[in-house]
């Protein structure tokens, strides 16, 4: 399936459902915001959002650092 991820095409080989998109994308980060066609996807429900053909998905993770 294709889906657009951070505002590139990507084929995704696997993944049926949020939280196994993270895990082929290698995502482990705890500290992370997903969205699906553009609505906030809360993180206990990652197992349960399917993902389908042509699905939107933004993937914002929290970086530390500083001057």
């Amino acid at each position: 399936m294709v889906l657009k991820i951070n505002g590139k095409e990507k084929n995704i080989n696997s993944s049926a459902n949020l939280a196994e998109l993270l895990l082929e994308l290698e995502i482990v980060s705890p500290h992370c915001a997903i969205a699906l066609n553009h609505e906030v996807v809360p993180s206990l429900k990652l197992k349960q959002t399917k993902i389908h053909d042509g699905d939107n998905v933004e993937i914002v993770h929290a970086v530390g650092g500083g001057i």
